[in-house]
């Protein structure tokens, strides 16, 4: 009788816990994680190209925390950081001297909006895709730069 009642309460429990941990599963965010720069595949206009650059993404709450670390065209350090959630909300960014704020929209599981803004003024917008796969990260930026150049980069990432 301890068996089956043992039994019984097994497979109660993984009826209730399979469906939730497949949902765990579906809500992972595929950016998570560390990407490289691969810089045969991306293109910067205007350039020169960052050195390496490496970015991070670590689940926070609802969001995200976005963490970026290289060295630019001239071997100068790069260094930036957000906290936020996708839900198009403004959220500072510390280390960045093009724009002091983004705001996040999930557009598909694979894919995200971000607006970035400088003094509450939009000077740059930025699509980030990632791979069916989850090997590639596709980020590509349009705008103006504090330079009040035009910007149209696309950056290719690896894991």
């Amino acid at each position: 009788m301890q068996s089956r009642l043992r039994t019984i309460l097994l497979g109660t429990t993984l009826t209730f816990l399979g469906p939730v941990g497949a949902l765990m599963a579906q809500a992972k965010d595929p950016v998570l994680g560390t990407w490289q720069l691969d810089l045969s595949k991306s293109k910067y206009d205007p350039g020169p190209p960052p050195k390496m650059l490496t970015l991070t993404y670590e689940a926070v709450g609802d969001g995200i925390k976005v963490t970026t670390k290289g060295a630019d065209g001239q071997g100068k350090p790069i260094a930036t950081e957000y906290t936020a959630n996708y839900d198009g909300k403004d959220s500072p960014v510390t280390g960045e001297t093009d724009y002091d704020a983004v705001s996040l929209k999930r557009v598909s599981p694979l894919s995200a909006t971000i607006t970035r803004k400088k003094n509450g003024k939009v000077v740059e917008t930025v699509t980030r895709v990632v791979s069916a796969d989850g090997n590639m990260l596709t980020v590509t930026v349009k705008g103006t730069n504090a330079k009040r150049q035009s910007v149209h980069d696309v950056a290719v990432y690896g894991r």
